[in-house]
């Protein structure tokens, strides 16, 4: 009987090694995963990413700790993830243009400016989709979703495409969890 329980344990041992071996594993595969889907985000965005506008994002405060440039990344890379989990059928490159270019409005909302950083939430996507227009001449429908994004704040800025539901929802999804999570 202890061969037996002594053999069991044997292969229990031999079988958490496995196990904890696969976990490792994993999360190699994970992350190269995350890596891979950050270099199709960039690739796609190649054109933007780079310019001193965009990259001038970074500088400001969107969620806790959270930079504006880094939330319309998340925002990009949520967008391409729901987009193909779904099979929604979106064009993927008007969907990551539109979701990195949503907050382009290039000012600190938090600071005391005297009063108009109170409306944000209402004015900002005007702002951005006037910056995106201005700098990168972006077309009708990337402007849609960058003008859509804060629906239903925006009553009467409602999402028609597929392209600007998603960024939507994907911002409101990254939103809460920078919010709550990542201070």
């Amino acid at each position: 009987m202890t061969e037996t329980i002594s053999d069991k344990e044997k292969e229990i041992r031999l079988k958490k090694k496995e196990l904890k071996k696969m976990k490792k594993e994993l999360k190699g595969m994970k992350k190269e995963l995350r890596d891979r889907k950050k270099a199709e985000v960039e690739k796609l965005l190649s054109d933007y990413i780079n310019h001193p506008k965009v990259r001038e994002m970074r500088a400001f405060t969107q969620h806790g700790s959270i930079t504006t440039y880094d939330h319309c990344e998340r925002v990009a890379e949520m967008s391409l993830k729901l987009n193909r989990k779904f099979r929604i059928g979106a064009d993927e490159e008007k969907l990551a243009v539109g979701a990195l270019l949503h907050d382009f409005y290039l000012y600190d909302w938090h600071d005391d400016d005297g009063g108009s950083h109170r409306l944000h939430g209402f004015t900002h996507p005007e702002q951005a989709r006037q910056n995106a227009v201005e700098i990168f001449d972006i077309d009708e429908k990337e402007q849609e979703i960058i003008r859509t994004h804060m629906w239903p704040l925006t009553l009467n800025a409602i999402p028609k495409s597929r392209e600007a539901a998603i960024v939507c929802l994907a911002d409101k999804w990254c939103s809460l969890q920078e919010t709550l999570f990542m201070r």
